[in-house]
């Protein structure tokens, strides 16, 4: 039987398990990926494990999320992240410089290769051919140390590709659809690979855009193939020898298959407040909009905002419409100015921005109250972009750029009936990405050799090992869909802390109940209970430390989503999966305790718990949990499971 394109890149890097669906899996990890939000903790972990220098091929430190540095608590994590690329032999791209995974495509993504990021959208270069998986921040500093990151062998579903994209139909229409068709809970424990003759008519950074937005799917991966397009794009960003050809096997098997024909497919966008909240433009015409904004890492490249300009080209945005294009990267920027492109949208009323993530994570360019913001982004969770009850619309540029110019949501194809000179722009790549690479600094180019630490920047926090007895209150009762933007806001006030979990802590779930962290902090342990989905959306691995440093034990859920499930057990904390009956019995505020021994449990091997509430009725909780899972949740966490490996190996020392 031939392999999946997915089986045959794990099988080259497998290290421990079996290629089935459901086992859990040790890989190889080629190159490693994280940003200034994250990367903090990454690095003050490193150093707590005794690691002295990065063992993968690749490692990188981008400084996207707080580039405008509205805090010196910002500036001294940048500095933080500058002296420990230097210090431990990563990649350093400067505050300005771009998005992580729109710089990372540009430079390192690689067919082939396996990349792990404390980025949820990760899964971008999977567009060129690379298995990437977005993952905690524990989790890469394990793997940059050089062990191998596991997680279950996923499902691997064929996305069948047929026909071309009509015109303004685009790349950001694709994964719409398939959020449209499988919702933000349809690609959970799934890897989506797309194969078919439509693959051949889409662009590397096409395809990028969609395997870039697979992970509001909830998918572990999105794949592509590599071809003729991926040639090209790896010759044009200066790459060539990068390339590798990797196709799946004509006989190969998938767990499912979903078919899209490309013909069929008309400009989409997604209303409040999920991305999977989607219809065709024309249904929703004439919605006044307020504000557009271009880019992000979905739909921030040069390919991206270049249709944008021509559309603009010769006229102006509505005067009740603030406008702006936010670039993935500068080198974007650079690309665009120089062609002339930069100054035709400043003269169309467009405001340029840093490249940065920005508008994306509610940073700058917050919506006015009661108004309509349409945005070319991956996400539009309610609140996320700065202001509770936000109304933020998902599209493509093409659709942005439309509203700029009408002031209003509608379907670029009825635009051009009253712009009769208005094409439908399309794609075009540049003969050669040739911005500048001076905000990105190589290893061997370090500015620092020692680790700088700003007074915000506090220790790592550690949980003790499991204790036998979990008993506590339901402090907070929490329905479907809850995102790590409630359980850990992204907002500038709050992020500046991402280093300081002491104080961040202080607005765990705030979204939720402002009173929740004061509580929990008063409270002698306790527990969370949840419906489906718990925990969509980033990779913060600080939605799960904050919670434990606020002495919470377990989470009771319907389900979680992969990468916050992962960040629980890294933390020690237990995640309990509940059935509906159960869920809907238990109220916030009542007692609960977990009536079996659950240290002995966790080590046996037992999947299910008597979960006992108030003391009046009984239900069955089960622990779904991996040998290595179990190990980790009995000592606290991943980071001193993973020094007393390191120790009982011989490969560091113990602690004094």
């Amino acid at each position: 039987m031939g392999q999946t394109l997915t089986e045959k890149i794990l099988d080259d890097h497998l290290v421990e398990g079996e290629l089935e669906t459901g086992e859990e899996i040790g890989i190889e990890i080629d190159q490693v990926l994280t940003q200034d939000t994250t990367g903090t903790m990454v690095w003050l972990q490193f150093e707590a494990m005794g690691l002295d220098e990065v063992q993968t091929e690749i490692a990188a430190q981008y400084c996207d999320h707080q580039t405008y540095q509205f805090d010196f608590k910002n500036t001294d994590d940048h500095r933080f992240l500058r002296s420990a690329a230097g210090t431990f032999g990563a990649h350093f791209s400067r505050p300005g410089n771009g998005i992580c995974h729109n710089v990372h495509r540009e430079n390192f993504a690689a067919p082939g290769k396996t990349l792990l990021g404390s980025d949820s959208h990760t899964p971008t270069p999977g567009g060129l051919g690379q298995l990437a998986i977005g993952a905690g921040g524990i989790d890469v500093t394990v793997a940059m140390g050089g062990a191998p990151y596991y997680i279950e062998m996923p499902e691997v579903v064929n996305v069948r590709l047929e026909g071309e994209l009509p015109e303004w139909a685009t790349a950001k229409d694709v994964i719409l659809e398939l959020l449209r068709r499988l919702t933000v809970k349809g690609g959970v424990g799934k890897i989506l690979e797309y194969t078919g003759p439509g693959v051949e008519t889409l662009t590397a950074p096409e395809r990028m855009t969609i395997t870039n937005m697979g992970t509001e799917l909830g998918a572990t991966s999105s794949l592509f193939p590599t071809d003729e397009q991926t040639k090209d794009y790896l010759e044009r960003v200066g790459r060539p020898e990068d390339y590798e050809e990797i196709q799946p096997d004509e006989d190969a098997e998938y767990d499912d298959e979903i078919v899209v024909d490309l013909s069929d497919l008309e400009p989409l966008i997604a209303q409040p407040s999920m991305p999977d909240n989607v219809v065709p433009v024309k249904e929703v015409e004439g919605e006044s909009v307020e504000q557009v904004i271009v880019g992000s890492c979905t739909n921030g490249g040069y390919e991206d905002i270049l249709p944008v300009a021509k559309m603009l080209e010769g006229r102006e945005v509505a005067m009740e419409t603030e406008t702006i294009v936010a670039p993935g990267s500068k080198q974007a920027s650079e690309m665009l100015a120089r062609e002339g492109w930069v100054a035709e949208m400043m003269a169309a009323g467009v405001n340029f921005s840093e490249a940065t993530c920005g508008a994306c994570i509610g940073i700058g360019h917050v919506p006015a109250s009661d108004s309509v913001s349409l945005r070319t982004f991956n996400r539009n969770f309610e609140g996320r972009s700065g202001i509770e009850d936000d109304n933020v619309y998902l599209c493509s540029p093409e659709v942005a750029a439309a509203a700029a110019i009408k002031g209003e949501i509608i379907d670029p194809r009825n635009l051009t009936e009253e712009e009769e000179d208005l094409e439908a722009p399309g794609i075009e790549l540049p003969d050669e990405y040739d911005g500048s690479k001076t905000d990105l600094i190589a290893p061997e180019e370090a500015v620092d050799d020692e680790l700088i630490k700003g007074p915000n920047i506090g220790d790592v926090p550690l949980k003790d090992d499991l204790e036998s007895d979990l008993a506590g209150e339901a402090l907070l009762k929490m329905e479907d869909n809850i995102t790590t933007d409630h359980i850990i806001p992204a907002t500038q006030d709050i992020l500046m802390y991402r280093s300081n979990i002491d104080k961040l802590s202080e607005f765990t779930l705030s979204r939720v109940d402002e009173t929740f962290a004061e509580r929990a902090a008063e409270a002698d342990g306790g527990f969370l209970v949840a419906g489906e989905n718990y925990g969509q959306g980033s990779s913060r691995e600080h939605a799960a430390m904050c919670p434990m440093y606020l002495g919470i034990d377990g989470v009771l859920a319907q389900s979680f989503a992969r990468i916050h499930r992962a960040n629980l057990f890294n933390f020690g904390i237990v995640p309990l999966i509940i059935d509906e009956d159960t869920y809907e019995q238990i109220d916030q505020g009542d007692d609960i305790e977990i009536v079996d021994d659950v240290r002995e449990g966790v080590e046996s091997g037992n999947e299910e718990f008597t979960v006992r509430v108030n003391d009046e009725w009984e239900a069955t909780a089960t622990l779904d949990a991996s040998e290595r899972e179990r190990d980790m949740l009995a000592v606290g966490g991943k980071l001193p499971w993973t020094k007393q490996q390191a120790e009982e190996s011989g490969a560091a020392p113990a602690d004094d």
